[in-house]
């Protein structure tokens, strides 16, 4: 049987799925033996070619937007250049951090190794704004690090801007990086949950998402709750699988 991925909303227009972690929206330098993309298993899928309007890290889970021809997915993109569209995004973190807060601080350009270099290619800190609060935490009779118990909190975050990694960049900038992140996280705790907590996957999703669409003008609001490891790893720790 051919691959096929969640849709969660689809007209003439555009098509909305819940991307599974470690799939690549669309053939990259990050791998180049890859042969997974979420691009090419959709177009397979529905008979025809997909223009992803965003895109999530390969690790992140959740709601990926697609119009079903070009200038469909240059109207959506617009949309989140804009700042139109509403975002909303699950993390689980090590650490306890305060109740909502926000997180303002700029960050650096960051590009593929093979995007163009040139002069006219800023890597000038950019604007950067997340807001976030705590939906759960949990503090386990454990030593993965240096102290005698480790702590851990759910979070719903809200990215204002759009910089790339913006969310795993911004919890690592407040002490509090996301569980399974192996370029910004810290490697003892991701270790614990894969080895102990049987999960290996970035503890980050997209479970919100909100925006016009470009046609009718109608306000969608998709939601797609986490699940497999993410969802196995809330009720372990008793928490909440959507809220």
């Amino acid at each position: 049987m051919p691959e096929t991925l969640p849709i969660l909303f689809r007209d003439e227009h555009l098509v909305v799925i819940d991307k599974p972690p470690n799939l690549l929206v669309h053939r990259s330098e990050i791998d180049r033996h890859e042969t997974r993309f979420a691009i090419q298993i959709l177009r397979d899928q529905i008979g025809q070619r997909v223009w992803p309007a965003h895109r999530l890290d390969r690790g992140t889970s959740g709601i990926l937007l697609f119009g079903l021809n070009v200038g469909m997915a240059s109207l959506l993109g617009r949309q989140f250049e804009q700042g139109l569209v509403d975002k909303r995004y699950w993390a689980v973190v090590r650490g306890h951090p305060p109740p909502a807060g926000s997180i303002d601080h700029a960050l650096s350009r960051q590009r593929d190794a093979y995007e163009f270099q040139g002069d006219q290619c800023s890597i000038e800190a950019q604007d950067a704004l997340t807001h976030y609060r705590k939906l759960a935490e949990i503090e386990l009779p454990v030593a993965v690090d240096r102290y005698p118990t480790s702590r851990y909190a759910l979070l719903e975050l809200e990215p204002v801007t759009g910089r790339r990694h913006q969310i795993r960049r911004h919890l690592k900038h407040i002490a509090h990086p996301i569980i399974g992140d192996t370029t910004y996280g810290k490697g003892r705790h991701n270790r614990f949950f894969a080895e102990s907590l049987d999960c290996r996957r970035l503890l980050l999703a997209c479970v919100g998402l909100g925006f016009n669409h470009p046609v009718s003008g109608e306000r969608l609001k998709i939601e797609a709750p986490v699940s497999g490891e993410f969802a196995a790893t809330l009720a372990r720790f008793g928490w909440p699988g959507n809220q």
